[in-house]
C-alpha cells in the first residue's frame, strides 16, 4: 500500500464522508505529483518550505482563487496530522499563517427560491416517484446532506415526536425536527416499499441506496438544482423564517455557527438591486 492509501484507511475509520475523503486525497495526491514534477521524487514527508513553494505555484502559476488554494492547504493540513500520528514525522509543518485570507462569498439564497424548489420536488415526485420524492423533501426540509439521507435507518424515524436521528461527519449523532412535508412525503413512500433492509431508502435491489442513484434522478429533473443547493436553500430559508443561527447549526450539524453565518448575508440578487439606489 501507498502512503495515500494508508491515509484513505485512516480517513474512513474516522468516520469522515466518502465526498470528504475523496476530496482530501485528491488534493493530496495533486501535491504528492507536484512533489514529485518538481524534485524529481516520490514525497517522503512535508516540508514547510515546500508548503509555501506549493501555495505560490497555486497562486502564481495556475491563478486559482484564495478560496480554492486555502482548501487544499486545509487537506494538506490534515494529511500533516495524519503524518504525524503515523509516526512518519514529528512536526506540523503547516501553520495558521500559510493559510491565505480570502473574504467569504455570499451564499446567495436567491439562486434558488421557494417557487423552485416546489416545482422542482413536484417534477420529482411525478417523473420519479415517493421515494425520490421522499429524499427531497428531507434535504431541502430538514437540510440533510445526501449521505445522511441515505443513512436513515427505518427506528430513526420517530413520526410521533416529529423527530429524526441523524449521523452526520465524524460519526456524530444530532436530533433534527421534521415538518407535515417530510412525515407525509415519507408514509407514502412506505406504503409501497418492499424490503427487509434497515435502511429507510432502499435500490431496486432492496439493498441501501447509493449516492450516485440520488444525483441521477437530480440530474433528470433539473439542470440548476443539485442537493447541496436545496441544503443552502433550507439554511437560508430557515434564517428567514425566524430560525436562529444556533438552531440552523444544529438541523444541518455545522461544526461552528461561523458556517451558518454565511446564510445570513444578503443574497447577490438584492446586493445588486441595492446598488441601483446608490
Amino acid at each position: 500500500m501507498t502512503l495515500l492509501d494508508d491515509y484513505r484507511t485512516y480517513l474512513k475509520e474516522q468516520g469522515l464522508a466518502e465526498n470528504t475523503i475523496q476530496t482530501y486525497c485528491r488534493h493530496v495526491d495533486e501535491y504528492c505529483q507536484w512533489y514529485k514534477d518538481t524534485f524529481g521524487q516520490e514525497l517522503v514527508q512535508l516540508y514547510h518550505t515546500n508548503i509555501l513553494d506549493f501555495r505560490s505555484y497555486q497562486q502564481n502559476i495556475k491563478k486559482l482563487k484564495f478560496k480554492s488554494i486555502d482548501t487544499k492547504l486545509s487537506s494538506l493540513s490534515n494529511f500533516n496530522e495524519y503524518l504525524v500520528l503515523a509516526g512518519v514525522q514529528q512536526e506540523l509543518v503547516i501553520t495558521a499563517g500559510d493559510r491565505l485570507k480570502f473574504q467569504q462569498e455570499i451564499a446567495s439564497p436567491a439562486e434558488i427560491e421557494k417557487k423552485d424548489v416546489e416545482a422542482f420536488l413536484q417534477k420529482v415526485l411525478v417523473e420519479t416517484g415517493k421515494r425520490n420524492y421522499a429524499i427531497a423533501v428531507i434535504l431541502a426540509y430538514a437540510g440533510l446532506r445526501v449521505s445522511e439521507c441515505i443513512s436513515i435507518g427505518l427506528t430513526d424515524l420517530d413520526f410521533q415526536a416529529r423527530e429524526l436521528l441523524v449521523t452526520g461527519k465524524g460519526n456524530k449523532q444530532r436530533i433534527v425536527f421534521i415538518n407535515d412535508k417530510i412525515l407525509h412525503a415519507v408514509r407514502e413512500y412506505l406504503k409501497e416499499r418492499n424490503s427487509d433492509s434497515t435502511y429507510l431508502f432502499v435500490s431496486r435491489n432492496g439493498g441501501k441506496l447509493d449516492r450516485s442513484s440520488v444525483n441521477r434522478f437530480f440530474n433528470q429533473c433539473s439542470d440548476r438544482i443539485t442537493p447541496h443547493k436545496l441544503r443552502h436553500y433550507f439554511c437560508s430559508h430557515a434564517l428567514e423564517m425566524g430560525y436562529t443561527v444556533a438552531e440552523v447549526a444544529n438541523q444541518a450539524g455545522h461544526a461552528s455557527e461561523r458556517t451558518t453565518l454565511i446564510y445570513t448575508n444578503t443574497s447577490r440578487k438584492q446586493m445588486k438591486e441595492k446598488s441601483n439606489l446608490l
